[in-house]
């Protein structure tokens, strides 16, 4: 049963490769079965009765508070950042006859990403299509309403920005700001690892990032490289937030990237904002040695590797940013930084940021290690190819479009 549910998991999230969005769904079922004979296998493995018992308390554990060992507080990291007061940003309804959609940028389960140009400005945008008859095939309305709800509701430097949405009888239109950089994949595989410095510095905004999500009960679920982008300044801007969810306790949905699970996922336990900083970890950690912590030829061996939690580093790694990782990537909820009493003072006042001016940051002062090549605003030469497609999916009756009154 346990090799079963490896190779279902294996199928499942295919080893950061996309996959068709329905097979997904077909063997979530078998999944969630599987999940609950991870803790009990896992136990089989050692006979070691200490260990054991030990190392399935530290994967059940529920989030609880604890208490932080440092009593001593960093004031920078301290103060209010301004962006916790911002205004929230609402995004408007345009008319897609307001822009000219030009070629593709990206493919996924409901649709394509087009550059687009606005007519009346001139400005470039991203203009991401779903299609309403594949939505409501795969009966995922609910996950649709909650993307744009977020997306319509966040406004932060180092996020994608939703200038606006429409819509017709075929699909949803989300415009979004245009980010040319191309991804921090491609930018981490062409360089093979990151320095130090430019690795902190990426890091650092991360923790920015989230932290006001987390403000905000937005747990993100899906942190890795492909869904950070490079803005022609040098700055980050997360995007893709179709597995963000508003929580403020627990959630059970089986999402994310295999490389990046946190192990309350995989075990089927209920998780919430802690995952987004075990991802910190398996960021940090992969923007360093260049590979993530877990990585095994085998798929399915990564997922042995999460549980049992035993994380080995290259010799050349930080020390400082070695400790935050070891921090990061702890099963035990009441032991992971981020989630202890602490909250994220504890990541911003670990020795690795000694130095991070955070609110310089968020102002963009700091000056940034790379700058992307940028031509002009509309230049997609740092993202990859895709052959356009003229074919339309079927129109939805007006009677059967969950999103008509939006």
């Amino acid at each position: 049963m346990f090799l079963v549910f490896f190779q279902l998991i294996q199928l499942f999230f295919n080893s950061r490769e996309q996959i068709n969005f329905e097979i997904r769904q077909q063997i979530i079922i078998k999944l969630k079965k599987g999940q609950q004979e991870i803790g009990k296998k896992i136990n089989k493995k050692n006979s070691n009765q200490n260990k054991i018992k030990k190392q399935k308390q530290k994967f059940i554990t529920i989030i609880k508070s604890s208490k932080i060992t440092k009593q001593q507080q960093n004031k920078k990291a301290n103060k209010k950042e301004s962006f916790i007061f911002m205004e929230g940003f609402k995004a408007k309804q345009v008319k897609l006859t307001e822009f000219d959609v030009m070629n593709t940028l990206g493919t996924g389960s409901f649709g394509r990403v087009r550059l687009a140009k606005q007519k009346s400005t001139g400005e470039y945008v991203a203009l991401k299509m779903l299609k309403k008859a594949e939505i409501l095939r795969l009966k995922q309305v609910d996950h649709i309403i909650s993307e744009n709800t977020i997306l319509s509701n966040i406004n932060h430097p180092f996020l994608i920005k939703m200038i606006g949405f429409t819509q017709d009888d075929r699909f949803l239109y989300f415009v979004l700001e245009y980010v040319s950089g191309g991804e921090l994949f491609t930018y981490l595989r062409n360089k093979g690892k990151l320095d130090n410095p430019e690795a902190l510095f990426y890091a650092a905004q991360v923790v920015s990032m989230f932290e006001y999500l987390h403000n905000k009960n937005i747990v993100y679920r899906d942190l890795k490289p492909e869904n950070i982008l490079i803005g022609a300044d040098g700055y980050l801007k997360l995007t893709d937030f179709g597995f963000a969810k508003y929580c403020d306790s627990r959630t059970y949905t089986l999402c994310g990237t295999p490389e990046y699970l946190a192990p309350e996922i995989l075990l089927n336990k209920g998780h919430g904002k802690p995952v987004d900083w075990w991802c910190l970890g398996i960021l940090i950690y992969e923007m360093l040695a260049g590979i993530d912590p877990f990585n095994d030829e085998d798929p399915m061996a990564i997922y042995q590797k999460i549980l049992k939690g035993k994380v080995k580093f290259p010799r050349n790694f930080d020390k400082n940013a070695k400790s935050l990782v070891k921090h990061l990537l702890v099963a035990d909820l009441t032991k992971r930084y981020g989630n202890l009493k602490g909250g994220v003072n504890d990541i911003k006042t670990h020795r690795w940021f000694a130095d991070m001016d955070w609110d310089a940051l968020f102002h963009k002062k700091i000056p940034p290690t790379y700058k992307p090549v940028v031509k002009g605003k509309g230049d997609t030469s740092n993202y990859s190819s895709y052959p356009d497609s003229t074919e339309l999916p079927k129109p939805i009756k007006t009677a059967d479009d969950p999103f008509i009154n939006w």
